[in-house]
């Protein structure tokens, strides 16, 4: 019965979001003002009944009903709590169900937050969303509905994939998606800006709260992906350039990009077209993400590899929102068009530079990704574009950004001049050259000495433009607002992620080996000794299990445990590495599949030795930390004055 309560309820939210997707639009543009403030209520209703179908299809799972089919796919009686509850979004049908739940709070959330916007503006948004709610919703509904029932019932599920078994995996994916729906507030906002042909910096100061928590989540969601992979896969990598990684970095990257553009706009009433535009975009990539991991068409572990006739709806929703969206823009952006004096040497200069850059790097990205497979479809040759072909590209890109992220700040917004800032520009060029001076008589490596002197002179220039601002007090630094903190733990965590990615490109080492207990890898100096090996069972399978003494000049140094596991639900063998992480080195170690080779011949164990990864993700987490506190600045509310004038709006009597 509870189930049969869930799909009643998706389809009367499917019905709520097409009336959502109409009524305020014809509203907006008839003058209606109950038609418009119908937006609100149904985007409430809307979030209601897709959050109590989404609750019951979390109580199938911890009820281990395998009457509903999505729920003996992928969960078993003997599966752990927590991935019993993560398996509710780790398959195709609860992921997607997972999505529009996603969707429609964040349009319960524009409803809420959103009463500050003008009525006909905020409708038109609202609406928009209710489209987009629609359509994945009939998506979900008629070709991958979670609530189908399985007759006869089995005695027990198939189980989770043992790879989705992992605290990392169990919270990545809704931390991604809302980074991901979240755009769909931009999406929206800009859609409806371009109805009324009006895009102004009241518009953009609404708009950067929903891009900050956006990009922040999606910010977390990657970092927590990596690491994920660095351990559970055990290849010892923080980012291989897989095509599904690519495909979440992608909306980071313009996502960035319109977070500057945003600033830009709200402050200076520039670059009204491109806000806009990249708005659309991000989004767009973002939905690019959804079908790639349900196409079937890149094959990751990452991805559900699904039927590929699910991907073409998919593909068709994402063709129709994004053709409609910018075939609004080529007819309504001239009407946006600002013209404005552009000086390259200030604060809004800086910003269309950073733009340009991040934009190319999107491109670059898009096209290691999806030329293969344009080939393949077009030729039917198969090609790989791997880590040589975005390393040579797309670091580049990343040093300019750099070294601009460290001047732009300083300037200010009209016009300027460098002169200005001779002094601190110097100190942070002097430090660099220290840096790159020091790390080549470590490293031997010109390349990875520059790439530390660029991470310094963008740490130098932070602090340098912090100093100023707070005109070199202590009292100035306590009357810094939000935003300038969430820009200077922002730059810094590029920095310290520059510094940390080249450590590990420059100073990272491995052994592969076949071992018996008691003998050894020599890697970097440390010694890796196999202890003897363990066999057991846990909860849902059994493992083969070896602790690897870590010694170094004979002195002990760290003991780290790895093993393979079986788990027979699934008939899948995985790899769980061991490692013992520092500010300084990490050391990992991993026994690898030994095949058909008997256990009396050893096993493959790989060793690494490497320094500054820990660094990657702690820049990467402080990125995504300054979204957070830049959130806390009042300037990107709406002064309460224009709340109470918008809310006696609202109050119309019906047209």
């Amino acid at each position: 019965m509870l189930p049969e309560l869930g799909h009643f309820a998706l389809l009367l939210a499917l019905i709520i979001a097409s009336l959502q997707g109409v009524l305020p639009l014809v509203g907006a543009h008839r003058g209606r003002v109950r038609w418009m403030v119908f937006a609100d209520r149904a985007a409430l209703v809307q979030a209601a009944l897709l959050i109590f179908a989404f609750c019951i299809l979390t109580i199938a799972f911890l009820r281990s009903d395998f009457s509903v089919l999505l729920t003996a796919m992928h969960s078993h009686t003997a599966k752990p709590l927590v991935y019993k509850i993560s398996g509710v979004w780790a398959n195709h049908e609860g992921s997607m169900l997972l999505w529009v739940v996603i969707l429609a709070v964040f349009g319960a959330a524009m409803s809420l937050q959103g009463r500050a916007l003008p009525l006909s503006l905020r409708a038109r948004a609202l609406g928009v969303q209710g489209l987009l709610g629609a359509g994945f919703l009939a998506f979900l509904i008629f070709t991958s509905n979670p609530f189908e029932r399985l007759v006869p019932v089995p005695a027990n599920g198939q189980g989770l994939n043992p790879l989705l078994q992992d605290p990392g995996l169990a919270i990545r994916p809704p931390l991604l998606y809302i980074g991901y729906v979240g755009f769909s507030v931009a999406f929206s906002l800009a859609v409806a800006a371009l109805i009324e042909g009006r895009v102004d910096a009241v518009w953009a100061r609404w708009l950067r709260p929903w891009v900050l928590v956006s990009w922040s989540f999606l910010t977390l969601g990657i970092t927590i992906g990596s690491i994920w992979a660095y351990y559970e896969l055990g290849w010892g990598g923080w980012w291989m350039w897989d095509p599904v990684e690519n495909v979440s970095f992608m909306p980071w990257l313009a996502g960035t990009a319109l977070l500057h553009s945003v600033l830009s706009l709200q402050q200076r009433h520039s670059l009204a077209n491109w806000t806009v535009l990249l708005a659309i975009s991000t989004f767009a990539l973002s939905m690019i993400g959804t079908f790639v991991v349900r196409s079937g068409i890149l094959i990751s572990v990452h991805s559900f590899a699904v039927d590929p006739s699910r991907g073409v709806v998919i593909l068709t929703l994402l063709l129709l929102y994004t053709g409609a969206a910018l075939a609004l823009y080529g007819l309504r952006a001239g009407q946006l068009a600002r013209t404005s004096k552009l000086s390259l040497m200030s604060r809004e200069g800086g910003l269309v530079v950073n733009n340009l850059l991040l934009a190319v790097a999107t491109a670059t990205v898009f096209l290691g990704t999806f030329y293969p497979l344009f080939v393949e479809a077009t030729s039917g040759n198969t090609i790989s574009v791997g880590a040589p072909y975005f390393d040579a590209v797309f670091a580049p890109m990343m040093i300019a950004l750099i070294a601009v992220m460290a001047v732009a700040p300083m300037l200010k917004w009209r016009d300027d001049t460098l002169s200005r800032y001779r002094k601190p520009l110097l100190v942070a060029l002097a430090a660099a050259a220290v840096i790159v001076l020091l790390t080549y008589l470590v490293g031997k490596s010109v390349l990875g000495a520059l790439a530390f002197g660029f991470a310094a002179w963008l740490a130098g220039g932070t602090l340098a433009t912090l100093a100023r601002r707070s005109q070199y007090s202590w009292a100035g630094l306590r009357r810094q607002p939000a935003g300038t903190w969430g820009f200077i733990l922002a730059h810094l965590g590029v920095a310290i992620f520059t510094a940390g990615a080249t450590a590990m490109s420059i100073g990272a080492t491995d052994d592969i080996g076949r071992l018996k207990p008691g003998e050894s890898l020599e890697v970097a100096g440390y010694t890796f000794t196999m202890g003897e090996l363990e066999r057991g069972a846990d909860a849902n399978y059994q493992y083969l299990r070896s602790d690897i003494a870590v010694t170094r000049v004979g002195a002990a140094v760290s003991t780290l445990s790895s093993e393979q596991r079986f788990y027979p639900v699934r008939n899948m063998v995985t790899s769980e590495a061991g490692f013992r992480a520092s500010l300084g080195a990490t050391l990992f170690a991993a026994i690898g599949d030994n095949g058909e080779t008997p256990l009396s011949e050893g096993v493959v164990v790989r060793a690494y030795y490497q320094p500054g990864v820990v660094w990657i993700w702690i820049g990467a987490l402080l990125m995504a930390l300054a979204g957070f506190v830049s959130m806390a600045d009042q300037r990107v509310r709406m002064p309460k004055r224009e709340r109470r004038r918008v809310t006696a709006i609202t109050a119309l009597p019906a047209q």
